[in-house]
């Protein structure tokens, strides 16, 4: 049979499930310290009682802080959330022995974390001087209560759900009055129309998460239907409390009894701390107060469940052993399941077992359910009821909403068309709602747009990893999280507003140390942890950049859907688009980005960053290539709409399906057109720095701010290539970038201006011609100059000769040989005068001593003996002169310096060079190694020369 197949089944994946997570918990416990526990975000060690009271309905909340007569201000970077079951315990560990109790997460701040206790070890307070560990712990109610409902259900005869479980096993085909109903993109408000459609009749409404629940009970509490909202109030919003059954039972009849209990209770414990002789009787009265207070308030529990139209708890909530014992078993009418998808299939049972129909709701293509054992995921454990349902009966059983109330149409329209087959709407509140409509935010750029693209791509901002860590991680990426971030608060944006997702945990962590500081009200999670959730702004980290186009489980289509459809006005995704291109939906999105938002490189958000050229296998190259220069032209055309004027941004929204069109068509174009078209337009911007920089006249080129993303990339490498100084200037449509030479010291300065008065008193009347190659500094210049008149003086010679026709063609072809051999000398020794007219001797004498002294200006060392050789300029040096800073190739070594520090992810101490001196760990160990040898060898011997002996 189906059923007990299923049952069966379910329940020894379940086991293995469980097996893997105590296993996972037994391995930090015994090989990983409370150190890196710690550091991994699970455990806070040396943590002290701020206060404690009675609250939350009779429970204790601790509030602990780290120890600030020590200077400790804040607690470490931890994953603590609300609801979380941690465990407390003394200093000398986190084992059984040192438990002093266990309890649930109510708040999470920067410099304190509350925990409700619902009995403390022994009834008593904790020691406000004592020092404590917290740990996060694993909790075997879930998979004790799913147990628990495959059972039921495997031995289910006569109840309210017999029909149903015939239909969702396969054995009664669904009818119009037993059918059940799913939604593929179900926006929380429109199930709640379904729900209170339903108000007439008793309903449970469940889902997976604490979270999805409380959005539900903030929605249905604004209409005329009485809600009850079932749960541990710790794990609760505070706007919806209210809701809470212990806040319902807090304003029932009993609630003065109640108080009065409460304060009992609190008086206890202030007398056991004064009165140490009379503990045990105190103890014994905290109990029975205790007793009083459960018995009060579980009999009026079932009165105020009969009279909820609607009970909302999770899925794991709605089981036998909690509030919903006090109703008889056929009380409800409807189950309704929120997020069905995201939910074990076990778990659902729990709730299902309770009515005769259901709503399963939810979206199958996001992510699913949160499994640790990829055994049991790989065999079908990570199969939710909501697909198990769609492969058994079709699209007889599916209702999509395809209205959404949530995102900007540009945001949605990318992940309807990948996703949804082109389905969706956005409703008319929403459909063009932009950050800069909030109230208290200005317009600008930033605020204007719904979809951001930063591209790192060429930047040299490469992922990094740790060694002990599968989990990989960017710091130049969190670099440019932090600026957008500030540029969005400082336009009026609020930080609880905002979300930064990041689909590694190490990157999230990264995130953390940089901005929790500065923004306490930004929200940073992973990917799976903002699943359900929404807000106005997100920033999206897709962290892979690497070589080899790797982007690792980023492959994983529904995690992308997940992070990208959270938000509602703005979407910015900072990512190297030749990495992540490699994959044909990540490719999608990237498309997408670049025709109908903005695309900005990292040089405008970060000025040192030097350009890194990837060096990829043939493929990958050719997929690069082509991606790239294919979202270049996209971005050249549409580029004029993104900076418009506001009176212009109408033609430019109208003009939108042009350039969709366009784009469709450049996506055919071949590769190698593409190429041509890149390198036509570098060499004609390359053209211009060149010409500035024959112009000594002009001080600085300023490109106009109606450049591109990618023409501006291009005069930050071109600019970085030849040595100039670039950085961008203004904000939103007036952004440009300027080009300037590298600034020169003072006595540099002079110098040079006394070496060109000489030279112009020596040769008055020359004119000098623009050079061709980039200049260093003043003194290149001035050098390069002389060669110039010189060559120039010869060839004036040489043409009045040849005219006037006074020299035999000996003595013509021997001058010409002259000429020739005094240009390769030239070449030589590049920047050394040499004269002309005089003999070979003198000339020669001239060059060794040019060789022989410093190059600097006016500099007359001898470098014979201490000289130095610049890497940059080729030209030696004294020791007073040697370092490039000091004699003009500054520029240069530092942007060598960058390039080394970008490629080899190594920065160098002292010299620049890597230390290859042998780890003296590693050398012992060889030392060791080859004692060992030697023995064995010399025990080997003595055998042989005791038998020649012999």
């Amino acid at each position: 049979m189906a059923l007990e197949k299923f049952v069966s089944k379910t329940l020894e994946l379940l086991q293995e499930e469980r097996e893997a997570e105590i296993e996972e918990t037994r391995v930090w416990q015994e090989n990983i310290s409370l150190k890196d526990l710690q550091n991994k975000g699970v455990c806070l060690l040396k943590l002290q009682i701020g206060s404690q009271s009675t609250g939350l309905y009779g429970r204790t909340v601790v509030i602990l802080e780290p120890r600030k007569h020590l200077g400790f201000s804040s607690l470490p970077s931890n994953s603590f959330g609300p609801g979380d079951i941690v465990g407390l315990y003394d200093t000398t560990g986190c084992t059984a022995a040192s438990q002093i109790s266990t309890g649930i997460v109510t708040r999470v701040g920067q410099a304190s974390v509350s925990v409700a206790f619902d009995d403390l070890k022994d009834g008593h307070s904790l020691d406000s001087d004592a020092l404590y560990n917290l740990l996060k712990l694993a909790n075997d109610v879930t998979y004790k209560r799913m147990k628990r409902a495959l059972n039921t259900l495997n031995g289910y005869n006569n109840g309210p759900a017999s029909n149903l479980i015939s239909v969702l096993f396969g054995d009664t085909k669904p009818t119009s009055q037993s059918q059940p109903k799913e939604c593929y993109q179900c926006h929380n408000s429109s199930l709640d129309r379904i729900t209170l459609a339903l108000v007439t009749v008793q309903i449970l409404c469940c889902a997976p998460s604490n979270v999805a629940v409380d959005n539900l009970v903030e929605r249905l509490a604004q209409g005329k239907a009485k809600v009850l909202r079932l749960g541990h109030p710790a794990r609760l919003l505070e706007s919806i409390q209210k809701h809470s059954l212990d806040a319902i039972l807090a304003q029932s009849d009993n609630a003065n009894i109640i108080a009065e209990i409460r304060k009992d209770i609190d008086k206890a414990f202030t007398g056991m701390k004064k009165e140490k002789g009379e503990r045990g009787n105190m103890k014994r009265e905290i109990g029975e107060l205790r007793k009083e207070l459960k018995s009060r308030e579980a009999a009026a529990i079932a009165q105020i469940l009969k009279s909820a139209d609607v009970v909302l708890s999770t899925n794991t909530g709605a089981c036998d052993d909690g509030p919903l014992k006090f109703l008889p078993a056929e009380h409800f009418d409807w189950v309704v399941i929120d997020e069905c998808a995201q939910a074990l299939e076990s778990s659902c049972w729990i709730a299902l077992l309770r009515a005769r129909k259901c709503i399963l709701a939810g979206d199958y293509k996001q992510l699913p359910p949160t499994i640790k054992s990829q055994m049991a995921a790989s065999k079908g454990l990570s199969l939710s009821l909501m697909e198990r349902l769609i492969q058994m009966y079709g699209d007889s059983v599916v209702r999509m909403l395809t209205v959404q109330y949530r995102m900007n149409s540009a945001i949605m329209q990318w992940a309807s068309k990948e996703m949804y087959h082109g389905r969706l709407t956005a409703h008319s509140s929403v459909e063009g709602h932009l950050l800069k409509d909030l109230a208290g935010v200005a317009c600008v750029e930033e605020t204007s747009t719904p979809l951001l693209l930063i591209d790192t791509a060429g930047c040299g901002l490469s992922e990094m990893e740790v060694a002990d860590e599968q989990s990989k991680g960017n710091t130049g990426e969190v670099d440019i999280v932090d600026l957008h971030i500030k540029a969005l608060t400082e336009a009026g944006v609020k930080a609880k507003d905002i979300a930064v997702i990041a689909p590694y945990n190490l990157q999230v962590d990264l995130l953390r140390q940089k901005l929790s500081a500065k923004h306490p009200e930004l929200e940073i999670k992973s990917v799976d942890g903002f699943q359900g959730r929404e807000k106005e702004a997100v920033v999206l980290s897709l962290v892979r950049s690497n070589r080899k186009g790797e982007v690792g489980f980023l492959a994983e289509d529904r995690r992308i859907n997940v992070a990208v459809t959270r938000a509602r006005r703005h979407i910015a995704v900072v990512c190297d688009t030749q990495t992540v291109q490699n994959h044909g939906f990540l490719k999608s999105l990237i498309d997408h980005m670049t025709e109908f938002g903005e695309v900005r490189t990292a040089f405008e958000y970060i000025q040192d960053i030097v350009p890194q050229n990837y060096t990829r296998d043939h493929k990958d190259a050719k997929t690069a290539s082509s991606s790239t220069s294919t979202s270049t032209k996209h971005k050249v055309k549409d580029q004029p709409s993104s900076k418009a004027k506001p009176g212009q941004k109408k033609s430019a929204g109208s003009s939108s399906k042009e350039n969709a069109a366009g784009s469709e068509k450049q996506t055919k174009s071949s590769t190698s057109a593409e190429q041509e078209q890149s390198k036509g337009r570098r060499a004609e911007i390359r053209e211009q720095v060149e010409r500035f920089m024959k112009d000594l006249n002009q001080s600085e080129l300023q490109f106009p701010s109606s450049f591109n993303s990618h023409d501006r990339l291009l005069v930050h490498e071109i600019a970085e290539e030849l040595g100039l100084i670039h950085e961008s200037k203004g904000e939103g449509s007036e952004r440009c970038i300027t080009v300037s030479r590298p600034p020169v010291s003072k006595p540099a300065k002079e110098e040079a201006r006394a070496a060109t008065e000489e030279e112009e008193e020596t040769i008055p009347d020359s004119k000098s011609e623009p050079s061709s190659q980039p200049p260093l500094d003043l003194k290149s210049l001035h050098l390069e100059r002389m060669k110039r008149e010189q060559k120039k003086r010869e060839e004036n010679a040489q043409q009045k000769k040849q005219q006037n026709n006074i020299h035999p063609a000996q003595g013509h072809s021997s001058k010409k040989a002259k000429g020739l051999h005094q240009k390769s000398l030239n070449k030589a020794f590049k920047g050394v005068f040499l004269p002309i007219n005089d003999d070979f001797d003198t000339l020669i004498s001239s060059v060794m001593k040019a060789d022989s002294v410093c190059s600097f200006v006016k500099c007359k060392a001898s470098v014979l003996t201490l000289g130095q050789l610049c890497l940059f300029c080729n030209r030696q040096y004294c020791l007073s002169h040697h370092i490039p800073e000091v004699h003009g190739c500054g520029d240069k070594a530092k942007s060598h310096a960058r390039m080394r520090i970008s490629k080899e992810g190594v920065l160098y101490a002292g010299s620049g060079k890597k230390d290859k001196s042998m780890d003296h760990n590693k050398k012992a160990y060889l030392q060791r190694k080859l004692d060992s040898k030697l023995k064995d060898m010399a025990s080997q011997r003595k055998p042989k020369n005791k038998e020649k002996d012999g």
